[in-house]
Order: C-alpha cells, then structure tokens, then sequence
C-alpha cells in the first residue's frame, strides 16, 4: 500500500546558527528557527516578521538544522523563534518529535500569549523563553490573563520571563508581572530587557529607572537581572 506523504508545511523567515544574544542563555550557540507571523504588534518590536522561506516541510528542517550543527559545531539547542512561533502549533506537532528523537534540545522563544498550543507542545520543550509584554511599554491591552495562563504551563519546565522596558514603562506593570510571577514561583528567573531604539527619535531607559525596577522586582522574587540585547551590542543576528 503507498504511504500518503505528508503536506504538513510552514512559512519561515529563515534558519541559522549564531550566538544567543537575548536572556538567561546569552552567549550559548544555537540554531534558529524563525518561523513567519505574529499575533502582537509592538511598539518597540524590530523583528520583521513577513515570510521569506515559504512551504518548508518539517523534514526540510530537521535536514537543514542538521546541517548546520554539522557545519558550525555542536549547539546548545534548536531556538523556536518568530515572530511567535506557537502559530505554527500543528506543524510543529511534528517537527518537534523529530527533532528530538535526533538529539536535539528545544528553545521556544514566544511572547507567552498563547497557552492553549504551548500546552499541545510542553511535552517536547526543554527550555522556555516567555516575554511579559508590559501595556506602557507595548502600546497593547493589558496581557496579564493570557501571561498568567501560560507561565502556570511553561513552569513544568526551565523556563525565565523577560520583560521588554523602555523609557515608557510605568512601574505599576512590572510590578504587577512581578506579582504574577511570584504567585507560580518566586524562583523563576526575571530579565528586564531595556529596550534597544528603533529609530533616532527613540529615548533609551535610564540607568536610574533600571536600576529602580530591577530592585522593587528582587523585594519579591529570588533572581531578577538586567540583560540588554547583546547581539545588537555585539552586531550579529
């Protein structure tokens, strides 16, 4: 009997190999996978997020990731990024199996809205990036339901919040993200991120509101840093 082939397919921004450059795993290399779209629109956001790689099968990346870790090295882990890479939930329902099964650890890189895919992937996940999107510094709606949701899924796994602060920011929102972290677990990392300027025009956060924040976040949870973007520093992807 002929087996069916599978159509399962995806759009992707692009795949490859760099240096980390964002949270609790700056520095480690790994493999990114940029899968296309977005759900949010954030006012600070400097990712574009439109297609450039378009019908890409599960199986063309899982050959393309190992390529890579062939080609430039052995690599932390496979970093599930976008956009927000759990639009793309049934696809990889299927990409994620594979990619284990052949060796490789996974990175999910999201803005944490999304509970009810990441609770279809969990089992497959070893490590969990989540975004806080702060209202004052987003320009959005208050989150805060959907964030509460999903860190109570993504703590079954090492996972640490990282909070986007510009000079915007009021401290009312990360003291409410702090809250809501400290009801999981007080222990779950928090990295305010200052926010890197989109244009000329952007002010950048003030050593003094950093510092302010990153002190009332650690009055109630264990770990709270200040980790910028270190690939813009560093000029890489």
């Amino acid at each position: 009997m002929k087996r069916k082939r599978n159509k399962l397919k995806a759009d992707l921004i692009e795949i490859f190999s760099s240096i980390q450059g964002e949270g609790l795993f700056v520095g480690y290399k790994q493999i990114f996978v940029r899968l296309a779209g977005c759900n949010l629109r954030c006012v600070f956001c400097d990712t574009k997020t439109e297609a450039k790689i378009k019908g890409v099968s599960p199986n063309d990346v899982l050959r393309k990731v190992k390529y890579l870790d062939r080609a430039h090295g052995e690599h932390h882990a496979v970093s599930l990024t976008g956009g927000e890479p759990l639009l793309h939930t049934a696809f990889l329902k299927e990409l994620l199996p594979k990619l284990k099964r052949a060796g490789f650890k996974i990175y999910l890189e999201t803005n944490g809205t999304l509970y009810k895919e990441l609770k279809q992937l969990i089992k497959y996940i070893d490590f969990v990036a989540m975004d806080f999107k702060l209202p004052s510094s987003t320009a959005m709606a208050p989150l805060w339901r959907l964030h509460k949701e999903f860190l109570k899924i993504a703590s079954k796994k090492k996972v640490f919040v990282k909070a986007v602060v510009t000079n915007k920011t009021h401290l009312a929102d990360v003291l409410e993200a702090g809250r809501i972290i400290e009801k999981i677990s007080k222990d779950i990392i928090f990295i305010l991120q200052p926010a890197t300027p989109v244009s000329t025009r952007d002010k950048e956060v003030s050593h003094r509101k950093l510092s302010e924040y990153r002190h009332i976040s650690a009055e109630r949870l264990t770990n709270v840093r200040v980790i910028p973007q270190m690939h813009k520093i560093m000029g890489i992807r």
